[in-house]
């Protein structure tokens, strides 16, 4: 919507009568300080660009676009007159040279027959000394170990226009050898390539430019804080599950894992995902009959594993002739696993079933036996007291 609003505010513009130029002063909508700083340091130019402008369709040579300049501190706009230390052109706002009281709160003023706007843009000029390189530094990363660039910033409105652009490059206050073995320029812009980056190339350099005008040359500098990153150390994936073969009865759930090993591989760089007959889970099966599970990210003895189960619900004979494979992909390597579904074999067999009928015949046997030693004790126990007790009738005395 807001870009449909500035669409038909750029449109209006082109479309105005030349000779309505300028909406009502009390009309003007605010809308915000502008997300970027300007550090600078003392001494040297500085070109601020009205902050609004890239909301606007229309270029700063329009006969119907009026654009002025205020600090938030003064009643009165930025003249316009290059005579001036400070002055305003084309949606520009020069300074040369900057002072530090010049630091404050800028603010752009844009109107045309029907609209005005407003953004603010904040400007803080240092004392050109060694204690204000971290204050107005700009971090840049490179990686160990590898070949990268750095970018001289902010210099679109002293390169605009030209192709013979030469920026020198320091570190620690010592010039650098561009056309060596370790740094290179890339002529006509405003990069250094540093070849085979290490750590003692961390630290803080200094890009500097010369700019001319009204025949008075001034130096520009932006200082840069260069960051050295160790390279993050990835090994090729490992699949370790599934089993080529899986055994499941018709009818059963089954979920089958696919387990991948990563050591110290980082799982956000690492896709994982199932196929059947070539083909992803979801087209194959769009019944839902046969799905993937959700992903597992996890670490054992610190080294990183991810996993993904195939869930089948239930296994069906179809399942059997299916070609299932397990996918993993990162920056290093694409493997493959494939696996099939087998019907488990029966194990019913009639040893098995007639085991408890013959454990049954065991016991009452057992019971028999117990029984039967029973009686003839019994029986052997009254003979033996009918003999004992005729001996003793016989040697009683008469």
């Amino acid at each position: 919507m807001f870009g449909l609003y500035m669409l038909m505010m750029g449109a209006s513009a082109f479309t105005i009568r030349p000779e309505a130029h300028t909406a009502a002063v009390g009309n003007c909508q605010y809308r915000g300080r502008h997300y970027k700083r300007e550090l600078r340091l003392e001494g040297e130019p500085v070109a601020l660009r009205c902050p609004q402008m890239p909301y606007w369709l229309w270029a700063s040579a329009s006969p119907h676009v009026n654009l002025t300049w205020r600090k938030n501190d003064s009643a009165g706009t930025i003249p316009g007159e290059e005579e001036t230390r400070m002055w305003a052109r084309d949606g520009v706002l020069w300074v040369l040279p900057a002072l530090q009281g010049d630091s404050g709160t800028y603010i752009c003023t844009a109107r045309n027959a029907s609209h005005c706007d407003e953004m603010s843009i904040e400007l803080r000029v240092f004392e050109n000394a060694e204690a204000s390189l971290p204050l107005i530094s700009y971090p840049q990363y490179l990686t160990l170990s590898t070949s990268g660039m750095l970018v001289c910033p902010d210099l679109s409105e002293f390169t605009r226009n030209k192709t013979d652009v030469k920026i020198q490059w320091y570190k620690d206050s010592v010039l650098l050898d561009q056309d060596g073995e370790k740094f290179a320029r890339v002529r006509g812009t405003t990069r250094l390539v540093v070849h085979d980056v290490s750590m003692e190339d961390a630290g803080y350099y200094t890009c500097a430019m010369v700019f001319t005008h009204g025949g008075r040359q001034y130096n520009i500098t932006r200082s840069v804080e260069l960051c050295v990153r160790k390279r993050k150390e990835e090994t090729i994936p490992v699949i370790i599950s599934p089993l080529k073969t899986i055994s499941a009865s018709l009818g059963s759930r089954l979920i089958i894992p696919c387990k991948v090993f990563l050591g110290a591989s980082t799982p956000l760089t690492t896709m994982l995902w199932w196929k059947a007959n070539d083909t992803h889970i979801e087209s194959a099966y769009q019944g839902g009959r046969v799905t993937e599970g959700l992903r597992q990210e996890y670490s054992e003895n610190n080294e990183n594993y991810i996993e993904v189960p195939l869930i089948f619900d239930p296994v069906t004979r179809e399942d059997l002739n299916t070609d299932f494979q397990c996918v993993v992909l990162n920056n290093w390597s694409f493997q493959t696993l494939r696996t099939t579904v087998k019907e488990a074999t029966s194990t019913f067999s009639w040893g098995i079933a007639l085991a408890p009928l013959l454990l049954v015949f065991l016991v009452l046997g057992g019971i028999w036996m117990h029984r039967r030693c029973r009686h003839r004790t019994g029986k052997a126990y009254g003979l033996t007291a009918l003999k004992t007790g005729h001996q003793d009738f016989q040697s009683y005395p008469k």
